[in-house]
């Protein structure tokens, strides 16, 4: 089981923030004004979420109604949404990467949400903002979207959250598929040509990245968020297997799939860009650092230099600045993640990053529900996922 015996020790000594250096500052006596206001109630607690082992499995996304044309489904609209996002939230930093790769900044507004207070009593909240309110809508807690949304919810307000603006309601908090509903319903108003979500690969897209999600993308909060040694190994265990398959895979493959960049690319770099910033000071000891997978660190190298990529790379956020002072600072992520670009030989097409396609009215399919959703917890264990499925190989070639 290697060094993570020392997790509970580590988790004692070290007591991570999510942001210490905000412009405003913003107190608990603040947040609770403020609640008493919006009638907001104190956030679950995240063990709440944790079954009869003490394993960590994640609340469902309650807000998945998908995107399209029937009554029953969101449209694609300009100025319509907005993101709510944080900074050290891998899964939220995805849909703001792909809405400025396919270049929608203009189309769907974003936000970024902090702690509210010192003891994040209420949950996300905008402490970069002056009276630590979002100037569009005037809330103070994401919390109140998902109250206007569904009266009494009792879950946690979570980021990514796509917000309808009009009527201040949450409308997706679905991290898994969100991504693919902005690169499908609205490529009409894409001013990049960039396919991320080929149809004529989306199935198997699905499937990768609904493997990834426990055994990567949620393999940090597995160990984290354990509360007993047993499935805190499982995590462990399984998440270092899972980047040597991964490792593996990119032997001969540019990128996951073949020669271009794709959503699962996205969901890969943003989860291990962290691994290498703050997970450690809050997960605990490694078998490996990333930079030592020799071509998944050189594959993250290469993202890392495109400058999309590269904006929403937070190495030092959920760092103290205690750890950083100690730390943190001795490390120059610039240096260290420079490329040299040699991966560009594994591709037919070096020079180009993206597949560019032509779209039309068969581009908008139905997007498939991940079984991350399902309202059975039993679905939704993480251990042994899709246990046939050889992420070692590449069954696609684009």
């Amino acid at each position: 089981m290697g060094n993570s015996c020392c997790i509970l020790t580590h988790r004692e000594n070290k007591k991570i923030h999510s942001r210490d250096d905000l412009p405003y500052e913003y107190t608990d006596e603040q947040a609770e004004e403020y609640a008493s206001i919006s009638g907001i109630r104190p956030r679950n607690k995240i063990t709440e979420e944790n079954d009869y082992r003490g394993a960590f499995i994640r609340q469902y996304n309650y807000f998945d109604q998908p995107f399209g044309a029937a009554d029953s489904q969101y449209p694609a609209k300009k100025d319509a949404y907005r993101i709510y996002w944080a900074y050290g939230c891998n899964w939220s930093n995805r849909p703001v990467l792909v809405r400025d790769i396919l270049g929608l900044q203009d189309v769907i507004s974003d936000i970024v949400v902090t702690r509210s207070g010192s003891s994040n009593r209420y949950g996300w909240g905008f402490g970069e903002q002056e009276d630590h309110k979002d100037p569009l809508t005037g809330v103070h807690f994401l919390a109140e979207f998902y109250e206007n949304a569904d009266k009494g919810y009792i879950g946690r307000a979570t980021t990514p959250t796509l917000v309808d603006i009009a009527s201040k309601k949450a409308v997706s908090n679905d991290y898994q598929r969100l991504t693919n509903y902005i690169e499908v319903y609205f490529y009409p108003y894409q001013t990049n040509d960039i396919d991320l979500y080929p149809v004529k690969y989306r199935a198997e897209i699905d499937r990768f990245n609904d493997w990834l999600f426990p055994h990567v993308n949620n393999g940090r909060y597995r160990m984290w968020f354990a509360t007993k040694r047993a499935p805190y190994e499982e995590g462990y265990e399984d998440f270092f297997d899972s980047l040597e398959k991964l490792d593996k895979r990119l032997e001969t493959n540019r990128f996951l799939f073949g020669d271009y960049i794709t959503d699962s690319d996205i969901r890969l770099y943003v989860t291990l860009q962290r691994w290498e910033g703050s997970y450690p000071a809050t997960v605990g000891p490694m078998k490996k650092r990333i930079t030592e997978y020799t071509n998944l660190f050189e594959y993250l190298k290469e993202l890392y230099s495109i400058p999309e990529f590269k904006k929403y790379a937070f190495f030092d956020v959920g760092l103290s600045s205690r750890y950083l002072e100690h730390i943190g600072v001795k490390i120059d992520h610039d240096k260290e993640w420079a490329t040299d670009h040699a991966r560009r030989a594994l591709s037919k097409h070096p020079d180009e990053l993206y597949l560019r396609t032509k779209k039309d009215e068969s581009y908008i399919t139905e997007i498939s529900q991940s079984v991350w959703n399902s309202r059975n917890p039993n679905k939704r264990d993480n251990f042994n996922f899709d246990p046939d499925y050889d992420v070692t190989v590449n069954t696609v070639v684009l």
